[in-house]
């Protein structure tokens, strides 16, 4: 039975990697078990969650007789520009953000059953003059010690410093709300969680007010054909160099996956080739990474020096390619939220 059961899950991911093959799509993404879909060739290289968590006892009061300065109402259809709008703003913070059209936008406000687990209720916040200025999105129960944020985002010129407190206090309510109607222990629901993976303005805004810190966890992902993906992202490589330290960048770069590799050419800060190639005894690469851990340089999750510091087996030749990889592939946080 266990020898059927992991051939079937063979034959669907078989399956789901033509289906996408056949779609033109380059990189395939999954969520779950920990090491286990590394056997489909998937590595765990995109970050995904995490957090920090406030308590009750730490969120400012208002003060005797004063109003909150911002509320919050559920976000309706006539909303979606204004959503749009501020999450093309967030997006730029991120390498990699997940990119909802107008139609994404309809199907996450009013298309998901309302006792769906995936469905997520979003808010406007609004200032005393009924002026939008940014939106958060939540689940429509507790998580462990109480509510969670899955998004917080202001418009651009909006001070997190005053936005923050009365959004906090709204989750704290929401959270007691839910405990209430779920029968829940009222003391147990006291945290808010702002679950904004491992970088965040509310961080910094916020930093001795979110004493608790989740770790991110990661997404799988799978880059079937690693020359053709470099060659869709060149122009932000190419980018990355001409604002780098090594401008107008000239040379070949190979990097090498002990039983396969990459090439890529450089001329005057621009890539002109990138293919795969076969690392040999006398050539294994300028640069060689253990098994798939160069998708999570790739994706961000990693710097080249913190995967060189961990992994023995991750090697350079020398500063002029450790600087090249480390400008072609920065550390930078990503936000990735699954369309279910």
């Amino acid at each position: 039975p266990e020898y059927r059961h992991k051939r079937l899950i063979q034959k669907q991911f078989e399956i789901a990697h033509q289906w996408s093959q056949e779609r033109g799509e380059l990189v395939q993404g999954i969520t779950g078990i920990p090491y286990y879909y590394r056997q489909f060739g998937y590595e765990m290289g995109l970050e995904l969650g995490g957090g920090r968590v406030t308590f009750a006892p730490l969120l400012p009061k208002l003060k005797e007789g004063e109003t909150e300065p911002y509320t919050l109402r559920l976000a309706s259809e006539t909303d979606i520009p204004f959503l749009m709008q501020v999450d093309a703003y967030a997006g730029k913070r991120n390498l990699i953000r997940t990119h909802r059209d107008e139609a994404i936008w309809r199907y996450e406000l009013a298309g998901k059953s309302e006792r769906n687990i995936n469905r997520v209720e979003f808010r406007i916040i609004e200032n005393v003059n009924g002026e939008a200025v940014g939106y958060i999105s939540h689940p429509w129960f507790n998580w462990n010690l109480g509510a969670v944020l899955f998004e917080y985002e202001l418009k651009p010129g909006i001070s997190w410093l005053e936005v923050t407190p009365s959004v906090a206090r709204y989750a704290l309510a929401l959270g007691q709300e839910y405990a209430k109607r779920d029968e829940e222990t009222l003391q147990d629901k006291t945290g808010v969680a702002f679950w904004h993976g491992t970088s965040h303005p509310v961080y910094e805004a916020w930093r001795e007010r979110l004493p608790r810190i989740r770790p991110a966890y990661a997404w799988y992902v799978r880059v079937p054909d690693l020359p053709a993906f470099i060659k869709v992202i060149r122009p932000a490589l190419e980018k990355r160099i001409e604002e780098s330290l090594i401008p107008g960048y000239s040379g070949e770069l190979k990097i090498g996956f002990y039983r396969s590799g990459l090439r890529m050419v450089f001329e005057k800060g621009l890539i002109t080739t990138a293919e795969n190639f076969k690392p040999q005894p006398e050539g294994m690469g300028q640069v060689q990474f253990r098994d798939l851990s160069f998708l999570q340089l790739l994706f961000g999750q990693k710097s080249f020096d913190e995967l060189f510091d961990a992994h023995a087996d991750v090697t350079h030749d020398g500063d002029e390619y450790r600087l090249l990889i480390s400008t072609l592939f920065p550390k930078k946080p990503s936000y990735v939220a699954g369309l279910v």
